[in-house]
C-alpha cells in the first residue's frame, strides 16, 4: 500500500513542479497606446540582467542563419499589434499582428516587423520580415534591470521605447 501511495505523491509533486516552472521564468509585460484611430499593443517577455551587463548579453546574439537579431524579450516572441496602419518615418507598417525583433548592425539598430508571430522567441524566419525601421540608440538616464517596452503618446502618434540596462532604443510613429 505504501509503494502506490508514494508513487502517487511523486507524480502529484512532479505535476505541481511542472506547472510552476513557467511562472519562475521571465514574466510578461504589456504596453498599450491609443493614437488617432490606432490601438497599439506590445506583449513581451521581461528577462532580467541578474548582475550581467547588456553588452555581455547582446554579445551572445546568435551568429546563425539570422545573425545579430534580438527577440526583444524572453520566451515566446514579442508581439506587436496595431488596428490601423502606422507610419514610422516614411515606412508603413500595415494594421495587423507581428513579431518584433531588433537587428544590430555595428552601432546602428533597426526594429523589424515579422509576419510570423506566436513562435518561440528564438525562431526568427527572415523570409517573413515585412519591414524594418531605424531605431535611435541612447544611454538611458537610469538602468532597467528588466527589459521594458513603453509606448508613449505624441500628437497623432507615439514612440516605442525599449530599455534594458542603460541601453535605450526608440522610434516615433504616427497613425495613418
Amino acid at each position: 500500500m505504501k509503494a502506490p501511495l508514494m508513487v502517487l505523491c511523486a507524480v502529484a509533486l512532479a505535476a505541481c513542479t511542472a506547472t510552476q516552472a513557467p511562472a519562475q521564468r521571465a514574466g510578461r509585460g504589456k504596453a498599450e497606446l491609443s493614437a488617432g484611430s490606432a490601438k497599439v499593443t506590445v506583449d513581451y517577455g521581461r528577462p532580467s540582467l541578474h548582475g550581467r551587463t547588456v553588452d555581455s548579453m547582446l554579445s551572445q546574439l546568435p551568429n546563425g542563419p539570422t545573425p545579430n537579431f534580438w527577440r526583444l524579450g524572453a520566451n515566446q516572441s514579442t508581439t506587436f499589434t496595431t488596428t490601423a496602419d502606422l507610419d514610422f518615418g516614411g515606412t508603413t507598417v500595415p494594421k495587423g499582428e507581428y513579431s518584433l525583433w531588433a537587428h544590430r548592425d555595428g552601432d546602428s539598430w533597426k526594429l523589424v516587423f515579422n509576419t510570423q508571430h506566436g513562435q518561440w522567441g528564438t525562431s526568427h524566419d527572415p523570409s517573413k520580415d515585412l519591414v524594418s525601421v531605424p531605431l535611435t540608440q541612447t544611454k538611458a538616464s537610469s538602468s532597467a534591470e528588466l527589459v521594458t517596452i513603453n509606448l508613449d503618446k505624441h500628437d497623432s502618434g507615439g514612440e516605442i521605447k525599449i530599455q534594458w540596462g542603460d541601453l535605450e532604443l526608440t522610434s516615433d510613429f504616427t497613425a495613418k
